[in-house]
């Protein structure tokens, strides 16, 4: 568990990092360098989950080696399968990123939404249904293991 307070925010108990796939943690279907170490590094507070419809047929290969679970989601209504799924794990206790348009109901449900900018870009309603949005997933995991910048971003 990650336990952060944010004065004149909230006060945050995360147990869960669900992440899109293609645009926040691959690009083109390949994982982004520095993604897998900071995961791991994560894994030890968090249950890390990569919910996808995997348009590159390439996640599970490619997340091998990181400690997680792929949820693989069919390509119809993939923003609601994605909000279900948070809601069925706890979305006050999970934190959620991603950048697509099928993503921003995860990111407005959970308990702390990031919303990431990358060479795909970014659907605009998912960038104001996050609480927080970075250029790169590097910075965006970093704020998990670095809380002090996410307190500098969101207190009062």
């Amino acid at each position: 568990m990650i336990e952060i307070d944010i004065p004149g925010y909230r006060h945050l108990q995360l147990d869960n990092l669900v992440l899109d796939y293609n645009g926040t943690l691959a690009h083109d279907g390949m994982i982004i360098p520095g993604v897998a170490p900071a995961l791991k590094q994560l894994s030890g507070n968090l249950n890390i989950y990569v919910i996808t419809a995997d348009t590159f047929g390439k996640a599970k290969t490619h997340l091998q080696s990181i400690p997680c679970k792929l949820v693989i989601l069919s390509q119809d209504n993939q923003d609601i399968a994605k909000k279900d799924f948070i809601l069925k794990l706890g979305s006050a206790r999970t934190v959620s990123i991603g950048n697509g348009r099928n993503d921003r109901l995860m990111l407005k449900e959970s308990g702390l939404g990031i919303a990431v900018i990358q060479d795909e870009g970014a659907f605009s309603g998912t960038l104001s249904s996050a609480d927080v949005i970075c250029t790169s997933i590097v910075s965006a995991l970093a704020l998990l293991s670095h809380p002090k910048r996410l307190i500098a971003t969101l207190r009062a």
